[in-house]
């Protein structure tokens, strides 16, 4: 065997280099975190062909002496850890791998000057050799510069992608930077154009955030945003979610912060997909910025060389935070929808032009919304086809198809026998003046209905449009949901006990559980060391897969800590038995019925879109009208 030998400090650092600054998206990441930490309000990046030949960071931060140059790019040398407490680490860079790491691997100079100092100072480092520190000119704070980066690893260079692709990855590193910190002023340059630029917010910390979302998540996202603000067991959560109707095909668009610190984190994932059950299909994502706050002792962040993953001390606790934040969001919008849902109507006018709204802005026309039944909204709003009938779901649902008392029953309206002026010229009077006071509700005083599928109301200052089948299968669902919750979820007994063989770890995981999974129709218990005995299901769900029903759960008991599926499989059976329960299109509906449904809607939660995503209603505004017709 070989004699045991150290490696020499330079292979050190290119080893080093391979963890921490995996692309140069990692080196801008590591750099951009120490200008924070150095309390910068300014900071600007400037990237050449991807950042390979070129990656400039300049802030106007603390600053660096002559003196503490040369300690700087020194292996874990840092100014973050005061008590050497790697469990109490309230910065983001901590490690001081960083710069050596860089260092080691590209030509870097490093220009720095503190606030209170006449003159800056400079240091060289190429391929691990150091050189310096000089005297030389530069503003207060600190300016970075790494050229030729991997050029001492040139095999590194070949798994580098396009420079545009290296390029968007630098972009979303210091665009989830400046949303944590909206304080402070941004600015990313590609060599061809500002790609970025930001000016710190002032006033309080959630306009900070709303207007620092708005200028990287867009319009759309602060005009929609729900704003969240919840508390528990020490863990304080902060930030904005989107209303459902505001929707992508991915999760692109879902970030979340711990202690300012960007994370990608798989519980985010679960948590919103629990939030948003009720309102999206599984392949559309919501629209988010989540701002946990955490005593640092109570988090984990040096999980990844790259510090992109932490771990939670409770993470039960910040899990089920998350979700009831959220939820309680979205049940105070009430029957709010996006604003995106009008514009994209109003666009659809004007096929393939771009139409100016309320505020200066303009929208390309979407995919036309399709008629009838079948489907819609093919774009990023989330309509989704319907789902088939399934046996015996008409009868189940039969019982939640009439209104509570309320309001009129929703029932097959029969061809109106005369008109107004038949009538009685009292009623007609007062009949009139009901329907002046109901154009002052939100959503106005029925006017109409259009292909015996949609309601016209007028309201002080436009008008709504109301899909009537998509708005009461949201009421009829909601009112099973209530039922549900009242009376808890039936179960219907197995004749023989369904014995499913597991590992013993998804067994006492899924025993540990059993109360939680009873209250939701699945009773099971252990069966041996190696299988559980499932006695009884929940009787929505019929006829079921018992095996893989309990080795999904045991599956998800393991990666997310909680029983989503079953819970998703039962909104998912509520929402099918809601669909074929309520109102259908091409149902007649008086005048009276129209209203009814309208006053639901105001009264319940979340009546801005069906069970799939799709809106249930849309409001075009006056003004916006009398555009397209140019009175204005």
């Amino acid at each position: 065997m070989a004699n045991i030998r150290r490696l020499p400090d330079k292979v050190i650092n290119r080893i080093a280099a391979g963890e921490v600054v995996e692309r140069p998206a990692s080196a801008v990441k590591e750099l951009v975190e120490n200008a924070i930490d150095a309390g910068s309000d300014r900071i600007d990046v400037q990237v050449r062909d991807g950042g390979k030949s070129l990656i400039r960071i300049t802030d106007n931060g603390c600053g660096m002496s002559p003196d503490e140059l040369p300690v700087a790019v020194e292996r874990h040398a840092t100014s973050k850890l005061p008590d050497d407490d790697l469990f109490f680490i309230s910065t983001l860079g901590f490690r001081g791998e960083a710069l050596p790491s860089i260092g080691s691997v590209s030509r870097m100079t490093i220009t720095s000057r503190p606030k209170d100092v006449d003159s800056a100072w400079t240091i060289h480092i190429e391929g691990g050799s150091i050189r310096g520190p000089d005297p030389a000119a530069g503003s207060p704070g600190t300016r970075i510069e790494v050229k030729d980066l991997f050029y001492a690893t040139p095999a590194r260079l070949k798994f580098m992608r396009s420079d545009r692709a290296e390029t968007s990855a630098i972009l979303d590193v210091v665009q989830r930077l400046a949303m944590a910190h909206p304080g402070v002023s941004f600015t990313m340059n590609d060599g061809n154009r500002d790609r970025l630029k930001v000016s710190g917010a002032q006033g309080d910390m959630l306009d900070q955030r709303l207007r620092r979302l708005g200028d990287i998540m867009g319009r759309e996202f602060a005009e929609n945003a729900l704003a969240i603000s919840a508390e528990r067991d020490g863990v304080t959560l902060t930030g904005y979610a989107g209303l459902p109707t505001l929707n992508r095909g991915n999760a692109m668009m879902q970030f979340l912060f711990v202690n300012g610190r960007p994370v990608k984190d798989k519980q985010l994932t679960g948590a919103v997909r629990a939030a948003y059950q009720d309102f999206l299909a599984r392949d559309r994502h919501p629209m988010l910025a989540l701002f946990l706050e955490v005593e640092p002792r109570a988090v984990d962040v040096n999980v990844h060389p790259a510090k992109t993953e932490v771990r939670f001390r409770e993470p039960g606790s910040v899990r089920g935070l998350i979700v009831g934040a959220l939820k309680h969001a979205l049940a105070e919008a009430g029957h709010r929808a996006s604003t995106t849902v009008s514009q994209s109507a109003l666009g659809s006018v004007r096929p393939g032009s771009s139409l100016p709204l309320s505020g200066g802005a303009s929208f390309r026309s979407p995919t036309p919304m399709s008629s009838g039944h079948g489907g819609g909204w093919n774009g990023s709003y989330g309509y989704q086809p319907q789902p088939h009938p399934s046996a015996g779901l008409m009868e189940r649902a039969a019982e939640f198809q009439s209104p509570d008392g309320q309001a009129p029953a929703f029932h097959p309206a029969a061809p109106a026998s005369g008109s107004y002026a038949e009538a009685n010229a009292s009623e007609a009077y007062h009949e009139a003046h009901r329907s002046e006071e109901a154009k002052s509700y939100p959503l106005g005083a029925a006017r109409a209905q259009l292909h015996e599928t949609y309601v016209v109301a007028q309201t002080d200052d436009g008008i709504v449009i109301v899909d009537q089948h998509a708005a009461h299968e949201r009421l009829v669902y909601e009112r099973m949901k209530e039922a549900i919750a009242a009376e808890g979820v039936k179960r219907q007994g197995l004749l023989i006990p369904e014995v499913v063989e597991l590992d013993e770890d998804a067994v006492e995981r899924l025993v540990k559980r059993a109360d939680d999974l009873a209250k939701l129709g699945l009773v099971l218990e252990a069966f041996g060391p190696g299988a559980v005995a499932v006695r009884e299901t929940p009787s929505l769900l019929g006829e079921v897969n018992v095996q893989g029903l309990v080795k999904d759960l045991a599956d998800e008991l393991e990666e997310l800590g909680d029983t989503f599926s079953l819970k998703e499989k039962l909104e998912e059976v509520c929402g099918t038995m809601a669909c074929h329960g309520s109102v259908r299109s091409g149902r007649r509906l008086n005048l009276d019925e129209m209203n009814a449904l309208l006053r639901q809607m105001e009264a319940t939660p979340h009546s801005g879109q069906c069970n799939h995503g799709r809106p249930t209603y849309v409001e075009l505004k006056l003004a916006d009208i009398e555009r397209l017709f140019g009175r204005r």
